[in-house]
């Protein structure tokens, strides 16, 4: 498969690029590759480091083979071969399933972040974010588990002793009365 290859980052991209690739964690991409491995069922090199993470999952197969795991025929035709806008398609679709079975934008990852080795931190937190929601779904998981709703009602009387409480919170309380809080000074003309 051919690689693009772009011209060195210079300056600010330098310096943002190098933030993003100071996040990628070895580890953690070690555990999402094995828990891929274990269920599409298929063994191979599970090794964290970003090379390998990239090689491993930069064609969407494996990607779009997990995913219709977790939710069947999520990703109804998986590109075979090595043109590259057909390997950009797969992961597009593991993308779209994955957001279909609830991760939210900020939980996905871009297509270029995996196909052109950009931000596989975003891929690996991609990975997690799945995880939990299958552990949620009952099924094998991958990192903590999803907390649940922690819904909490009040009778009105607690409301309504909890509005009278004048609140230091708003960072300013110089002003504050029993009859409510003012901002700043009174206009004096």
């Amino acid at each position: 498969m051919n690689s693009v290859v772009r011209a060195q980052k210079s300056g600010l991209a330098h310096d943002a690029w190098e933030k993003i690739q100071s996040k990628y964690d070895v580890g953690q991409a070690h555990e999402a590759l094995e828990w891929i491995s274990e269920m599409i069922g298929e063994q191979f090199d599970t090794n964290g480091d970003a090379d390998n993470v990239h090689e491993q999952l930069k064609d969407g197969r494996k990607l779009c083979r997990l995913i219709n795991v977790i939710s069947p025929n999520s990703v109804s035709k998986i590109n075979e071969g090595v043109n590259s806008f057909k390997l950009m398609e797969n992961i597009s679709r593991f993308a779209q399933a994955a957001k279909a079975y609830g991760l939210s934008d900020a939980e996905i990852f871009q297509t270029v972040d995996l196909y052109e080795k950009m931000n596989l931190h975003q891929v690996v937190l991609c990975l997690f974010a799945l995880g939990r929601k299958a552990q949620k779904q009952g099924l094998r998981g991958l990192g903590p588990k999803e907390s649940d709703r922690n819904e909490r009602t009040f009778s009105t009387e607690t409301i309504n002793q909890g509005n009278t409480i004048i609140s230091t919170q708003y960072g300013y309380n110089k002003g504050a009365t029993q009859s409510g809080i003012i901002f700043g000074n009174t206009r004096h003309m």
